[in-house]
């Protein structure tokens, strides 16, 4: 396989990351390539699972993990960093990364190793949402390692090949502000500006436009009913992609407190905490950014004017595109009060969050209520609000998907590959990567799970 690598980061000082290449594994085969995500990045040639293993190291590849730091769940962790993944390098500008590929400095007493449920459930959901237009970490390809992973159980092992615009984290800013290491962050943030935002000018416009990025994503995934489960800091990327697809979830029923990570235990994470936890970690990106500034106190007032730009920037965009769901491309005052009148009523009907927003133009959104007449008595003012609208049922059909990666779905896919059978996987893949559109044949993967299917905790795989 030909890769037109490039290796920006690997020329940043040596301390950002540590050089090596990722551990062989026994028996690679190769059980998914994206084709058409290779073809962007004009990578040639056939997929060989030697390569997604890590048994082969591609020509001018130069592979490296990398150090960061991070907030877990509120809690400063002064050193975390890629304890189960090595970045190869760049393509197109964009990273390709082997996750699940051994262990590092970095691994805190971890295997290094990745077993197959997460990797083919960040496939899948990645792919997922970038077909949905949400920016995302993409999925290359996916191996088995022919080794056995030591769990809850034994399980089998497997690799993912991630692509992102690059990992750089809030952490990884975290972690040389921690160590007072200005040259560094000069150094992060120089490379973050001339690789995501070329327009910015110094600290102040970096923060400025991951910022922005991050309202804009946050409020992508509130539109879609995700969960992402384990937004740390480190989480927490300065590109504005969606990264690290743990515990990640997608309600079914619509309630604003929905959780599913088995680690949350209080909800830090749920969903209607993404907003907050959004801007809190977008002020720990302030705060190491504050060494890089010669008026500290200057810089502290205009930081703090930039982070509490969060939330009216999300809103912005959150109102944007719950306007569109609801069919509404002309926005008036008042719009945003059917949005959540319709959402309290979801709540309060155990209304499918998808399948309601997708019967809005399909016509069947009240089979969703428990009492059909609360989706009536909101349905006179927003049928009477969308009949000046040029075609809402158009706007409706392009903004709510038909098909989302439902969550026993996914572990319907998890359980079958564990047992050889990779079907469902594949199903999946097809199906969702035109989540707009569903074919007659297709629509029980649109179906809520019945009581018996029903997920109620999601776990991080690591």
């Amino acid at each position: 396989m030909d890769f037109p690598f490039e290796n920006t980061y690997a020329n940043l000082p040596e301390r950002l990351y540590t050089k090596l290449p990722p551990t062989p594994v026994k028996t690679p085969r190769l059980v998914a390539y994206n084709e058409a995500l290779a073809a962007e990045l004009n990578i040639k040639g056939a997929p060989e699972a030697s390569v997604f293993a890590g048994n082969t190291v591609p020509e001018k590849a130069d592979p490296l993990a990398q150090v960061y730091a991070g907030h877990q769940f509120g809690h400063w962790n002064p050193q975390l960093g890629d304890g189960r993944a090595i970045l190869l390098g760049e393509v197109g500008g964009q990273d390709i990364q082997l996750k699940g590929s051994g262990p590092t400095p970095y691994s805190r007493m971890g295997d290094g190793r990745a077993w197959l449920g997460p990797v083919l459930r960040e496939y899948v959901v990645s792919e997922f949402m970038h077909a949905a237009g949400v920016p995302t970490t993409r999925a290359l390809a996916a191996v088995t390692t022919g080794e056995i992973v030591l769990r809850e159980a034994p399980l089998p092992g497997a690799i993912l090949t991630r692509v992102a615009a690059s990992h750089i984290r809030v952490g990884t800013f975290q972690y040389f502000a921690s160590r007072t290491d200005a040259p560094a962050l000069q150094a992060l943030v120089d490379h973050c500006i001339a690789r995501h935002y070329p327009d910015a000018d110094g600290p102040q416009g970096l923060l400025d436009a991951v910022v922005n990025a991050q309202a804009n994503l946050i409020a992508k995934w509130m539109s879609l009913g995700f969960i992402h489960g384990v937004m740390n800091t480190d989480n927490c990327a300065i590109s504005g992609e969606t990264i690290d697809y743990g515990p990640c979830a997608f309600m079914d029923a619509y309630h604003p407190e929905t959780k599913f990570s088995s680690i949350d235990q209080f909800g830090r994470y749920a969903y209607n905490n993404q907003p907050d936890i959004a801007a809190w970690n977008l002020a720990q990106l302030a705060t190491s950014l504050l060494q890089l500034m010669p008026d500290r106190d200057a810089a502290i007032e205009a930081f703090t004017e930039s982070v509490n730009g969060f939330i009216p920037a999300f809103q912005k965009a959150y109102s944007a595109v719950f306007m569109s769901k609801i069919g509404i491309s002309n926005t008036q005052d008042g719009d945003m009060t059917l949005v959540s009148d319709l959402l309290d009523r979801m709540a309060a009907n155990q209304a499918d969050f998808t399948n309601t927003f997708r019967g809005l133009s399909d016509g069947n959104a009240r089979d969703q209520f428990v009492d059909p007449t609360a989706f009536d008595t909101w349905a006179e003012g927003w049928q009477a609000r969308i009949a000046a609208e040029p075609d809402p049922k158009a706007l409706m059909r392009k903004t709510n998907p038909a098909v989302i990666p439902r969550n026993h779905r996914v572990e319907e896919m998890i359980q079958a590959a564990v047992k050889g059978d990779f079907g469902p996987f594949e199903r999946l893949n097809m199906v969702l990567a035109t989540p707009y559109m569903l074919a007659e044949t297709d629509t029980d993967l649109a179906a809520p799970p019945t009581e018996q299917e029903i997920v109620h905790q999601t776990f991080c795989g690591t």
